[in-house]
């Protein structure tokens, strides 16, 4: 058994977990998530103030604090953390085990960076207007195998898939191959439970309030893996959250979409992951089957796309939707050069004859975007702030204006495997070219939606009540794509749901999307509906073109609608 923590899941999480992770309990390897869609603009940014930056420097401050402690212990460290830059990062911690007098080997994947190829593909003159500031491959797991396999203490990579920091682990202990589809399949389901952290033991967990105050400081999960792929989801004892099926289940429908999970060292299929009990605070994963990998790779390409800023409106009282009118008017006419793009969101916070001001007050939100970034600075701001005197009663912003800020467009594209360059840097100088034997992809087989269960018997009493009382929620963003999974807590709430939640009642219940293309999918075994909404998030979240930009709340808006649900159930 080989025993994999997490304790970072994004870049900003929990500084502390590091720490907690090491000395809470028995590790042979602890790996940490950095990097997301908008994690690569951010270090982009930072590379273009300072060449030698791109990385997540907060790695580096949790490695001084806790790289002797891990050593001690015997416990192998693998991040993605080295973002744009991980030779630089693995320099860094060369300097951190030098001053500290500790002998930490350290080994680093480079290859997925291929903005200087970018013309070569076809990417870097697209549009002059938003240039190309990073394009990285997302690649697997067999360079962290090869670090490991030489002697690394420490596996720092660039941009490799999240869950290729616990399929590279069990690669390396287990010596699997590339053909070892299954077992691969495995590591990467427990590997996305694994990658964003304290989801797994209760964060943003649909059914909190159940849990009292256990989930005030959720512990971080691991995994206990094992030679075929299967695994153990807990976390060390005594840590605060729950793991649960259900707990569980929710991260597995995180950020997925249909029952083939494509990655590049294996297709993992979601339909065939079986959950079971195996004790408090344990989770068994099992009977993950796996298919020949895709023949490309996902390519992830970051671009400036020009500049934003953004105004709040305080309207209070009477006449809400008159003065939201007046001061729209009042400003379109004061912007002699408007910026490209103007959006104006109302949210009706306000409650009639209200016994506080912020009760009475609704807020309407000016959001405007343009490549010039004139246009949406003191310009649009000092024509705001002018209105002070001259708009509406009570005229007031819910903050002082900012200046304007740049933002990013994330676009994914497809590359052939073979264009891309895989190098492991081992500890002792050497470098390997990683080129693992990918198995043939025989003719890809449709999967056919799996038969749905009996539907409850109609005709009994229903009573109009809120989804969320019968079913959890999970969303999240992929580019400009939002995914929303849904399950049901029993069996006979899998009957109804799987029969009521259809893409048309979804497009019901929330309306934003009912000109969206959306695609449904079923996964019996997670009692689960997984839903993808195109285009909900316009040019990804670094664009920042909606109210919630990763739709991070979008499951539980769903979840707060009301549905006629049979009283059975309630």
């Amino acid at each position: 058994m080989l025993r994999i923590g997490n304790a970072s899941g994004f870049y900003g999480d929990r500084f502390a977990a590091f720490r907690e992770m090491l000395t809470g309990g028995p590790l042979d390897v602890l790996t940490g998530d950095y990097l997301a869609e908008l994690t690569m603009l951010i270090l982009a940014r930072d590379r273009l103030r300072d060449a030698k930056l791109g990385y997540a420097r907060t790695f580096l401050r949790q490695a001084e604090e806790c790289l002797a402690e891990a050593v001690e212990r015997g416990v192998r460290i693998v991040v993605n953390a080295g973002g744009l830059n991980p030779a630089r990062l693995a320099e860094a911690l060369g300097e951190v085990t030098a001053r500290q007098g500790v002998r930490a080997r350290i080994g680093y994947v480079t290859g997925d960076e291929l903005l200087p190829r970018a013309a070569e593909f076809g990417w870097a003159g697209e549009d002059p207007r938003r240039p190309l500031v990073a394009a990285n491959a997302y690649l697997g797991a067999f360079g962290i195998a090869e670090c490991l396999r030489g002697g690394a203490d420490v596996v720092v990579t660039g941009r490799v898939t999240d869950a290729a920091l616990v399929v590279g682990p069990g690669i390396a202990h287990y010596g699997w191959t590339p053909g070892d589809l299954d077992a691969l399949a495995g590591a990467v389901v427990a590997g996305h439970v694994l990658e964003c952290g304290a989801q797994a033991t209760g964060g943003n967990y649909a059914f909190f309030a159940e849990h009292g105050d256990r989930l005030d400081h959720p512990g971080f999960p691991l995994a206990e893996l094992h030679a075929d792929g299967s695994s153990v989801i807990t976390k060390h004892p005594g840590t605060g959250g729950v793991v649960t099926i259900e707990t569980v289940t929710a991260q597995l429908l995180y950020e997925t979409g249909g029952p083939r999970y494509l990655g590049p060292d294996v297709t993992a299929r979601l339909d065939t992951v079986t959950l079971t009990e195996d004790g408090p605070d344990r989770v068994r994963i099992g009977g993950v089957r796996g298919e020949a990998p895709p023949a490309t790779l996902k390519v992830g390409l970051n671009r400036l796309g020009g500049y934003r800023n953004e105004l709040v409106f305080v309207l209070t009282g009477l006449d809400i939707e008159a003065k939201a009118a007046f001061v729209q008017r009042q400003l379109t006419r004061a912007l002699t050069d408007p910026p490209a793009e103007l959006r104006w969101t109302p949210a009706r916070t306000d409650h009639p004859d209200a016994d506080t001001e912020e009760r009475a007050s609704a807020l309407l939100r000016l959001t405007v975007r343009d490549p010039q970034e004139a246009k949406v600075g003191r310009a649009l701001t000092a024509a705001a702030v002018e209105l002070g005197l001259a708009g509406y009663p009570g005229f007031h912003l819910i903050a002082p204006p900012a200046a304007a800020a740049p933002y990013g467009v994330f676009e994914a594209r497809e590359l052939d495997a073979k264009e891309v360059e895989h190098l492991a840097h081992l500890p002792g100088g050497g470098t390997v070219a990683v080129r693992p034997e990918r198995p043939s992809a025989s003719a890809e087989v449709a999967v056919e939606e799996p038969p749905l269960p009996p539907s409850l018997e109609e005709g009994g009493p229903t009573r109009r009540a809120p989804l969320g009382l019968v079913a959890g929620a999970r969303s999240g963003d992929k580019g400009g794509d939002a995914n929303l999974g849904v399950w049901a807590r029993n069996e006979a709430g899998w009957r109804w749901l799987a029969h009521t939640l259809t893409v048309d009642k979804l497009r019901e219940l929330l309306p934003e999307i009912a000109q969206l293309a959306v695609e449904r999918h079923v996964l019996p075994n997670l009692r689960a509906v997984n839903f993808t909404v195109r285009g909900l998030l316009g040019e990804g979240v670094a664009a920042q073109a909606r109210f919630d930009p990763q739709a991070k709340a979008l499951g539980e808006w769903l979840r707060s609608r009301h549905l006629d649900i049979p009283e059975a159930l309630l």
